[in-house]
């Protein structure tokens, strides 16, 4: 069973618990220290690193790191043995998302952390290239936060486009046929 640290409220049904991971909450200003302790200690590995929006609770957002520690002096498949995993979990204020970048820690992060960035809108501070990395550059917003408008902001602010549809076509209109004779003029041509 995964173990909660640092007092947060963090139901099962959004954090599903993982058999062999400890779940850690870390607050912002500690974050880059605890993550450089974690790599002294062994957790070598940054397998993900990732955000979740919760826009009713404060913090708003959690940004998440899964850190991952082997034996390092295993030569077989059973020297290894249980790879211990660790989730971090950084709450991050939509107030000021600023978080430090974890880039010089591990390579892995770059790409992350841009991702993160373009997606939630969380910036990295010192992390080296902090740019749109799926989002158009031109592009308004950042599109997973749940407050994100369906369309886009630009689309939301034109009119959308008149449609026939069943719930604007009065029932028993006899259909216009152009359809048919459309179909009709194909198969006369064949």
């Amino acid at each position: 069973m995964a173990t909660i640290t640092g007092g947060a409220i963090d139901p099962p049904s959004l954090r599903p618990p993982i058999a062999d991971a400890t779940i850690e909450r870390v607050e912002p200003a500690q974050l880059h220290a605890r993550l450089e302790a974690l790599r002294a200690d062994g957790y070598t590995m940054l397998l993900d690193l990732g955000a979740a929006d919760y826009p009713l609770r404060t913090p708003r957002f959690d940004v998440v790191y899964h850190l991952l520690k082997l034996s390092p002096n295993a030569r077989t498949v059973a020297d290894v043995g249980t790879p211990q995993r660790l989730r971090i979990l950084c709450g991050v204020e939509v107030s000021d998302p600023h978080l430090p970048t974890v880039t010089d820690l591990w390579k892995a992060a770059d790409w992350a952390e841009r991702e993160v960035f373009d997606l939630f809108g969380i910036v990295f501070d010192g992390h080296p290239d902090l740019r749109r990395i799926q989002m158009p550059h031109s592009w308004e917003g950042h599109p997973l936060r749940k407050d994100y408008p369906l369309r886009g902001p630009a689309r939301e602010r034109s009119p959308r486009p008149p449609f026939a549809l069943k719930s604007n076509v009065p029932a028993g209109t006899p259909p216009s046929g152009e359809t048919l004779a459309a179909l009709q003029e194909q198969r006369k041509k064949k």
